[in-house]
């Protein structure tokens, strides 16, 4: 393999990575989905579980090149990389968006998603009884986190390690925001967008997260793994039921219906009203746009890899 194939090979996965790190700072868009989307997530699965004793006593010995072998360093620094940069640097960028016209940047993950449920789905070789079951089941749970009401901000040192493992486990399980789940853990404000912004100046906040953050990754890849090789097409299934159900919680069209006041005075949204476009409005017009244009995206992603494999 040529010096500049290898470096063009590893640009796309920092550039998949930066995708991750996008979609993870949008409440309701998972990484997890835009990692199956651009076809990185088993091997990113597969190479955070190869961390393990094994590793650890390679890298404690001074055996660099077999440790980096063996847990497929340079694809993982290159994924994480990626969504470091990009959590950092369109944390702001997001914040300001979602001020100005919250209803494109819903519409334009919406296409996103959508499209993407046709190529996950794709993937499982079999549709029979138990794929259905578990579809249906992976719809289920992601629909109702819709329904869930967010707890108020909480920043000891405990909760904030808990909102890094379950965080993540959500950004791993595609269409299951990470961004979203630590909404309803009511940390979302103080983490993403405060902390994430200006990262130097809240490490006492970033770095539990963090940490809970490797633990929930280390935990969740073995797990995932696991089920991948014994009952692939049934967790595929799965995941594709996740990332349908996460269509409700991203829906464009949605109203407040119930807000609180948080620990910090700040208003928050507890619930909404889903409503329907209206065809004779303009903005709603630009917004279906804005989804076909994410569809279109996520067609030409496709397009681009399975020309590349």
């Amino acid at each position: 393999m040529s010096n500049n194939f290898k470096a063009g090979k590893y640009v796309l996965i920092f550039l998949k990575g930066i995708g991750m790190g996008a979609a993870n700072v949008i409440p309701g868009v998972s990484g997890g989905t835009i990692a199956l989307i651009t076809g990185i997530y088993e091997e990113l699965i597969n190479s955070i579980k190869s961390f393990n004793l094994s590793s650890l006593r390679m890298l404690l010995s001074g055996k660099f090149k077999d440790f980096s072998n063996n847990v497929n360093l340079s694809f993982l620094l290159a994924v994480f990389l990626g969504v470091g940069v990009s959590i950092v640097s369109l944390a702001k960028l997001l914040e300001y968006l979602f001020t100005k016209n919250e209803m494109l940047v819903w519409a334009f993950f919406f296409g996103l998603i959508l499209a993407s449920i046709y190529f996950v789905g794709r993937m499982v070789n079999k549709w029979n009884l138990s794929s259905i079951l578990t579809l249906i089941i992976g719809t289920g749970v992601a629909v109702s986190l819709a329904f869930l009401k967010p707890a108020s901000e909480n920043s000891t040192i405990w909760y904030l390690l808990i909102c890094g493992i379950v965080a993540v486990a959500s950004m791993i399980l595609p269409g299951l925001s990470g961004s979203y789940v630590l909404i309803l853990m009511g940390n979302y404000q103080l983490i993403m967008l405060k902390s994430a912004s200006d990262p130097l100046s809240n490490l006492s906040i970033l770095f539990p997260v963090i940490i809970g953050a490797i633990i929930g990754f280390l935990m969740l890849s073995h797990a995932i793994s696991f089920v991948l090789k014994k009952h692939y097409d049934a967790t595929i299934a799965l995941l594709t039921g996740f990332v349908i159900g996460s269509l409700l919680i991203i829906w464009p069209w949605k109203v407040p219906a119930e807000t609180m006041i948080g620990r910090n005075g700040e208003e928050k949204v507890v619930s909404y009203l889903w409503e329907a476009p209206i065809l004779t409005n303009s903005e709603d017009l630009l917004a279906i746009g804005t989804i076909v244009l994410g569809v279109v995206l996520v067609y030409l992603i496709e397009k681009i890899g399975s020309r590349v494999k």
